[in-house]
Parts: structure tokens; sequence; C-alpha cells
């Protein structure tokens, strides 16, 4: 006996040495070998289970397995577990399959198989919706059936989407549900999938009659059995005999009522009988086989029957009870221990599975806001672009002194308006790291100066005296991006202004460290204004953050600058903080990292079409492509008061056969119009004119197109509403540099 005992153990450590030997030395040949026993072994499980041999199906999955960690197939790893966990399902182990199902997604996202991972996802679903937790199941139906829609596997897609249904029946959520359940009957209806479209018309019979709509929900209910009749769906013909019962009943036909609910108790029965006939014998075997004590005591009761009478046999058979015995606990422990490390495992993937899903779902938002601001952008600056422009045209065309004040009130809601747009745009690309920083050389004491020139006449309305403050220790010129300093400064300064009365304003920039030419600058920016509390200073930088309703009615503002600030000192890569006191006022403090250069900056005077004869202008011929009446006049006005004359067109089509006909010095072309839209046009005719200078005057959010107008052929962009001496200049560069010769593309500036 003792020899067989250590003969057993050494054959079993011989086992292990050579296993992990032979897993080292596979050639290529030896794993396409074994990759076509998993394959075989997958095929098999998969017919077992159909034929409800589940067992049998289980031991095929689990020697795949084996053979797959063997060369590391993490594809079919991933299928394996997925199998498994359908089959833990089937056979009442939820908690068991849920923990399974995750393993499967976790080498299924490895091996990038996102078939198999909707797949997963579906089985997910079904399994929580057999928790009753449904919005759980929900999540993980959608997933499933985005990705299924990728892939165009469009029989899976609809299976998820009937399950969706289902979630939103199981929520009480009965439109939802009515909306999920007609969307699985058009695709299932497509492509030709009887099962899901017998199903989906009895679902959706069901959710008609939590809706009221009996005689909808009988004619659905009814057309949904007649498929499952000829196509032999026992299980879905037994859902729609309890559905049409239901019906009946409602409506008081009792008879009928009563004749279905026969139908249904049969039909269930019978199906209930199945289903244990098939999963009884599985479950004896499977608790044979995963009951190791009752086995070791069989073996123990063995060992004291054949025990011989002389002494040392018998002493050789306690030693080898006790030996087994010792080797079971050791056993049970280790097992006991990893059981409790696999929960730990299965936990930590089960909550990394949903916070990928969170995270999709984030990201789907996130795309889905900024496509919802692209659009309202555009449809707001539209007629802005005809707000902003009659009304400085009014304005400039001697209006009776009655109206000043009204077009002098339409002008501030209009710039009001435009603001809020462009601050909204300036948070959304800042959330979306799509701010990159553009140094350049500059003067920062009169960017400063200019800044203060630009906001003098505000601060002048509310009796404020501004001070600007340069530390002689600083250099004056730098490399850095002017244009987030400008916006910094106007922000912050604006809300001084805004909340300063009969005071003063100190704009202090000091020298706060040196390295060579690397300085770190520091900013004041002191009002004696109303000053604000302790409390709302710890919100004062997020968005649509003010001191209150009170003061939003009373200073106005869109509640968007100090989240802008914070913003693009954090892409400057520096700080900002403040203090302030009710009554006394606020000063607010920001660092920047800031090169000093030492290039001399040459200031250019613009000249614009004022010192051109007007002769010079007349041989200047401008296209306006605009479908829009009144943005046609708008810009022909413009144009017109500049001593440039025009022709127009409504559409992409009649401005190509202009081009063709004409030669003209430029174009202004919009984007949206009907038939083929600017970006088309401008494609066609750089075809037959690579040097035509093109604009494209539009109202898109130019920062996300960028790339698209360079690919068209623009020569730049001009965005609408636009400033009309930005306008002016911008028009006057070009054809400067046209006359010249020089036909480089202008870089875009905002």
């Amino acid at each position: 006996m003792k020899s067989h005992f250590i003969k057993f153990f050494t054959c079993l450590i011989l086992c292990f040495v050579g296993l992990n030997l032979q897993a080292q030395n596979l050639t290529e040949k030896e794993k396409e070998v074994i990759k076509s026993k998993i394959n075989f072994n997958i095929s098999q499980a998969q017919k077992n289970i159909d034929n409800n041999q589940y067992y049998k199906a289980q031991s095929d999955l689990d020697e795949a397995l084996t053979l797959a960690n063997q060369i590391n197939d993490n594809k079919n790893i991933g299928l394996i577990y997925s199998k498994i966990g359908k089959i833990q399902f089937i056979t009442e182990e939820s908690n068991e399959a849920l923990q399974t199902l995750i393993k499967a997604i976790e080498k299924q996202r490895f091996a990038e198989d996102n078939i198999n991972i909707a797949e997963t996802y579906k089985t997910i679903g079904i399994v929580y919706m057999s928790k009753n937790n449904f919005n759980r199941a929900l999540d993980y139906f959608t997933s499933a059936e985005g990705l299924f829609e990728n892939e165009d596997l469009h029989d899976f897609e609809a299976e998820s989407v009937l399950y969706k249904g289902d979630a939103y029946y199981n929520l009480e959520n009965y439109e939802e549900a009515e909306i999920e359940y007609e969307k699985a009957v058009s695709i299932s209806k497509s492509y030709l999938n009887n099962k899901i479209l017998s199903s989906a018309y009895v679902h959706l019979g069901k959710n008609k009659i939590k809706l009221g709509q009996f005689d909808e929900a009988e004619k659905l209910i009814t057309q949904g059995l007649t498929i499952a009749h000829k196509n032999n769906f026992p299980s879905i013909t037994n859902i729609a005999y309890a559905s049409l019962s239901d019906i009946y009943n409602e409506t008081e036909d009792y008879k009928k009522s009563n004749t279905y609910l026969k139908k249904h108790i049969k039909l269930n029965d019978s199906l209930l009988m199945a289903k244990r006939g098939f999963l009884s014998s599985d479950k004896r075997l499977d608790k044979l086989y995963s009951n190791p004590v009752e086995y070791q005591k069989e073996k123990e009761a063995d060992l004291e029957k054949e025990a011989s009478s002389t002494w040392l046999e018998k002493l050789t058979t306690i030693l080898s009870i006790a030996l087994i015995t010792i080797l079971s606990l050791l056993t049970l422990s280790l097992y006991k221990n990893n059981n409790i490390r696999l929960k730990s495992n299965n936990i930590l993937h089960k909550k990394n599975a949903e916070l990928t899903i969170a995270m999709e779902k984030a990201e789907l938002a996130t795309k889905t806001k900024a496509n919802f601001l692209s659009t309202v952008t555009h449809e707001l600056r539209t007629p802005l672009y005809a707000v902003t422009g009659l009304t400085n045209m009014l304005l400039e065309e001697d209006p009776k002194p009655g109206q000043v004040q009204h077009l002098k009130s339409l002008k501030f809601s209009g710039d009001y308006l435009l603001t809020f747009i462009n601050d909204i745009l300036q948070i959304n690309k800042i959330e979306a790291n799509k701010v990159d920083i553009e140094p350049e050389v500059f003067n920062l004491k009169k960017k400063a100066e200019n800044v203060m020139s630009a906001l003098n006449n505000s601060a002048l309305d509310n009796n404020i005296t501004l001070h600007l403050e340069y530390d002689k220790n600083l250099p004056t010129n730098f490399n850095a991006d002017q244009l987030k300093i400008s916006q910094i400064l106007i922000n912050l300064i604006g809300n001084s202004i805004k909340f300063t009365k009969d005071g003063d304003i100190w704009i202090r920039i000091i020298k706060q460290n040196q390295n060579g030419e690397n300085f770190e600058v520091r900013f004041e920016v002191e009002d004696n204004g109303i000053g604000i509390s302790e409390e709302k200073q710890q919100n004062m930088f997020e968005s649509f953050s003010q001191g209150s309703i009170q003061i939003n009615r009373k200073y106005g503002g869109t509640g968007l600058g100090l989240s802008i600030v914070k913003g693009l000192i954090d892409i400057l890569k520096g700080k900002i903080y403040m203090k302030s006191q009710l009554g006394k006022g606020t000063t607010f403090f920001f660092e920047i990292p800031m090169k000093k250069s030492n290039e001399i900056i040459v200031e250019k005077k613009a000249n614009y079409f004022n010192e051109i004869d007007e002769i010079e202008l007349s041989n200047i011929k401008i296209l306006v492509v605009e479908d829009n009446k009144i943005n046609q006049m708008i810009t022909k006005k413009i144009l017109n008061k500049m001593k440039l004359y025009c022709d127009v067109v409504d559409n992409g089509e009649e401005a190509v056969d202009m081009v063709k006909t004409t030669k003209y010095d430029v174009v202004l072309m919009d984007i949206h119009m009907p038939g083929i839209s600017g970006m088309e046009a401008t494609k066609i005719i750089r075809t037959f004119d690579k040097e035509l200078t093109i604009f494209a005057l539009t109202a898109v959010t130019i920062e996300d197109k960028m790339q698209e107008f360079e690919e068209a052929g623009f020569t730049d962009i001009i965005p609408k509403p636009f400033k009309q001496e930005d306008f002016e200049k911008k028009l006057f560069n070009a054809l400067m540099l046209s006359e010249k010769g020089d036909n480089s593309t202008l870089n875009h500036t905002s």
C-alpha cells in the first residue's frame, strides 16, 4: 500500500514537470494542432449545450480551457469562459455565472474580440434580469447593442434591443419599452429573423396591455403566436398564451381567457418538466464530482475493510489514511484561500467592467454635448450676424435722436449674446483639451496698457480710475501666448469694473522669480469694490458661479469669465488665487512662467482702404456666395462702405460658374447652402484655379473644422458675426498679398 502511494505522488510530480516543459518548448506546428483541438472541443460543447447536455458541454470546455491556457490563447479563453458562464446561468448558479462572465470580458477585451465582448455583455444583462437588477441589465444590453451595431451583426443587435425592451418593461417604463420593441420588430423584419420577430410581436403586445390598448395588443400577440406555431418556438408560444389570457380577462371574455390559460398551464408544465429532466442528471453527476468529503469517507472505509490482520499492514493503513487526511486538509485550506483570492479578483474585475461601461457612456455624453454645442452655435451665430450687422449700419446712417438709445440697447444685447456664446465655446474647448499654446514675441507692458485702454470707457461709466504698476526689474519683451494673457487680464479687470463703483483698480505686474531667460511673472488685479464673502469664494472659479442670483441680475455677466481664466492659467502652467473682504474689495493674483525675448518688435502701421485710390479700388472684384438674403445685404453694405463692390450669388453651383467666366480677386463663401455646400464648391474651384483667394465666411465652430477647411482649399476663415475692423484688415492683407504675387495661405487668427 505504501509503495502504491509513493508511486502515485511520483507520477503526479512527473506529470506537472512534463506539462511545464511541454508548454515552454511547443513549436508553431504543435500550437496549430492544439488550436484545432480547442476549436473542436468548443464546437462539441456548443452541440451539447444545444442538446441540453450541460455536463458533457462543461467537460468539453474544461478540456479546451486547459489547452487554451497552455498556449495563452486569450481569444478562446474569453470565449470558453463566456460559454461556461452561460451554462452556470442555465443551471441556476447566477453568482458563479457573473464571476465567470467578468473573467471572459477581461480576456476578450485583452484580445480586442469586440463581437464576443458584445455577446458576453448581453449574457451579463440576462443574468442581472434574473436577479431583478433591471437598471444594471439595461446598461449591459445597451453596450451589447452598440457593439453589435458597429460589427453589422443585426440579428444579435435585434436580440439586444428586445432585451432592452424587457428591462424597460420590468422597470414599468412602458413608453421606452414600446420604442425598443418596435425597433426589434423593424430590425428582425429587415433581416428575416423569425424567432426575434415572433418574440418582439408578443412582447410588444404585452406592453400594449399595460398601456390599456387591448385591441392592438391582441393583434400583435396573434401575429407573434402565428410565427411561433409555424416555426415551433414553444417558449414564445407559452408567453403568447398567457398574454392572450390576460387580454380576454381584462375585456371580460372569461371563456376565451380560461381557454388560453389552460393552454399556457399545460405548455408551461411541459417546458418545466423538460428543463428538470435535462438538469437533474447533470446536477447529480456534478454533485458526485464536487463532493470530495464523501468520496474521501468512502475511500477511508475501503482502506479499513482491506486492512490485513498483520500489525505492519494495519500500521501502513493507518499512516496512509492519516497522510491522505492531512493532504485533504491542506488541499481544502489551499482551496479556501484560493477561493477568497478569486472572489476578491472577481469583485475587482466586475467593478472594472462597470467603470468601463460608465466611461463609454461618459464619452458618448461628451461627444453628444460637443455636437449639440456646435449645432446651436451655428444656429445662433447666423441670425446674430443679421442683428449686429443691421444695428451697426442703422447707427451709422444718422438715425433719429429718439431711435439712438433703442439701437444702442439692441447692439448691447447682440454683443452680450455673442459674448455668452463665445464663452460657452471657450469653456467647451478648455474642457475638451482643444486649446493649444501659441507663443509669439510681444511687449508685455504695452499689452497691459492696450487692455486697460480698451476697458477704460467701461471704467469711466462706473467712475473708476485704472492704475498700472510695472516692475522696473522686469523686461518688457517676452515670448509667450499674448492672446491668452490678454483674455485673462480682460476677464479679471472687466470683473473688477463690474463690481466696483466710484473707486480704483490697480493692475500690478511683478517679477517673482528668474532663472536665466525664464521668469515667473506675478499679476495682481486689485479693486475696492463690493468684495466677496468667504462662503462664495470657494466656488468662484467654477462655471456659471457668481455671488448670487441677485448679483447676477444687478451686475450682469455670464458667470463663465473666472472659469475661463482658471482654465487658461492651467493651460499656461500657472496658478491663480484670491483674497477678498465684503465691502472692502477683492484682489486676484496669478503667476505664470514666461520667457524673455531679445527680439526687436517692429510696429506695423495698418493702412486700410481709405489710403487707396478709388479708381484702384474699383478694379477689385469680389464675389459674395450667400443664400440668406439679409446676410447678402449686410455683407454687400459693409463692402460698399469700404468702397468695394461685389457680385452676389445664392448657391455653390452659381459660384462655380461665375468663377469660371469672371476673374475675381476674392470670393467670400458661405458654408451651409442649398445644393452643393461651400466646401464642395471650393473643392471644385480648386480643380481649375489654385491661386484665387477664397474666404470661408461662416458661422460654424471654426476651431473644430479647421482641418476640413484647409483640405477643401480655403485661403482663410472669417467667422460670423465679425467686427468690421477685423474683416477689413483681413481683406486688405489678402488683396495686398495678391497684388505682390504672394499667394501663400494665410494663417487663421481668432
